[in-house]
């Protein structure tokens, strides 16, 4: 049944990206894989100091050195020109991340990988459902990882593979990594299953669990980095050393999914041009907060995962947005960028660092489908949105 329903799912994304596709446990594992099939231990990738903190420590899992670049504050993606040719010539690969469904200059990217002789690996996890050009993010790389745990709610993540990766070896080494699903571990999940599929139903999940769990308050946005620990884990080549930081909310990150979530996965992915007609006109809604950024607020309307907004007093104001019920935790917020967090013992530090912290203190990543909602209290004068003046030189 798991593996039918699996296929299934691959299926839908093949037909979307024309591409041999392969279903993962979880977007963090897919993302680590794909590091693992197309680079070499001590290689350096390209990144974006906005990234997840999971695909950080994947790269790290998987013996990379990972290596900032200069962002944009028009999007929160690599500003492809402020890269210089120092970096170019060090790097073996470059990563997108699509900052909330936001598109990297993904052609201009691939082409300079072409030149270059090495792989571009797209973080499509907050852009299935972007295109550019008419042509979907995950088609451009030679590996690009969606996630099925961000707009649909679902579980697990899908490595779509370019040209020259073999499927067979993606499946082999797929299966290597995974483990079994422990007996206590379906003891302890199972009979909460019923309650906690409702709730991802309704699209409350993250709502009960640090809402009414928890106290309003303002909480990290990184997990501990735990450098010491950190430094052990390095001298090893085992994923499993990594589990510490890898399990963040998903100790299952690397055990195949109960067939009733597969359904329901499979399910949610069928309805997306659904989801994606919601996901447009809560863009143009929001649009009309002079707080938007600016690749959000221009051209024709994206169907994003979140629509960023810059603000000035980012944390009070999502503590009040939080109080009335719309839950902005759980929202992709990555502060500090990964140089400053990480610092120079495991990443390469960015040259020009300042967009990157600009955007990280200020970035309020809103659902669009909670846009209605935020623009009304702005305008009842319920919410204040001052918006944020990006650092001179930027």
């Amino acid at each position: 049944m798991n593996r039918r329903l699996e296929r299934d799912i691959e299926a839908v994304l093949e037909a979307r990206t024309g591409r041999e596709c392969v279903f993962m446990p979880s977007g963090r594992f897919g993302i680590h894989l794909a590091f693992r099939l197309l680079l070499s231990p001590g290689d350096r990738v390209l990144m974006s100091p906005l990234e997840d903190d999971t695909v950080f420590f994947g790269a790290l899992a998987a013996g990379l050195r990972p290596v900032m670049a200069p962002i944009s504050t028009d999007d929160g993606n690599i500003d492809l020109g402020a890269v210089d040719n120092r970096t170019w010539s060090s790097v073996a690969a470059v990563l997108t991340g699509n900052t909330y469904g936001l598109p990297d200059r993904v052609a201009e990217i691939r082409a300079m990988c072409d030149r270059l002789k090495i792989p571009v690996i797209e973080d499509a996890a907050h852009a299935l459902e972007t295109e550019v050009g008419g042509r979907p993010i995950g088609s451009f790389g030679a590996a690009s990882l969606f996630s099925l745990s961000k707009q649909i709610r679902g579980r697990g993540g899908v490595l779509s593979l370019g040209e020259g990766v073999s499927r067979p070896e993606v499946v082999r080494l797929r299966d290597e990594l995974m483990i079994p699903t422990p007996t206590t571990h379906r003891v302890v999940t199972f009979p909460r299953s019923a309650a906690t599929d409702i709730a991802e139903a309704l699209q409350l999940r993250d709502y009960l669990r640090r809402v009414l769990m928890h106290p309003v308050r303002p909480v990290p946005w990184r997990v501990p980095l735990r450098p010491h620990q950190l430094k052990h884990a390095l001298l090893g080549a085992d994923l499993e050393l990594f589990d510490q930081w890898m399990q963040t909310s998903y100790p299952d990150y690397r055990m195949r999914q109960r067939s009733s979530v597969l359904k329901r996965t499979l399910a949610l992915l069928q309805a997306l041009q659904r989801d994606r007609a919601g996901r447009i006109a809560g863009v143009l809604r929001l649009r009309e907060l002079n707080a938007v950024a600016p690749a959000a607020r221009l051209g024709a309307p994206l169907p994003l995962f979140r629509v960023p907004l810059l603000i000035e007093d980012r944390d009070a104001v999502a503590l009040e947005l939080r109080r009335r019920g719309i839950n902005l935790y759980g929202t992709n917020v990555y502060a500090p960028p990964l140089d400053d967090y990480a610092g120079p013992d495991f990443v390469e530090p960015s040259p020009a660092p300042q967009a990157a912290r600009w955007w990280s203190a200020h970035v309020l990543p809103v659902n669009p489908h909670d846009g209605e909602r935020v623009v009304k209290l702005v305008a009842r004068k319920q919410i204040r949105l001052t918006p944020a003046t990006p650092p001179a030189g930027t």
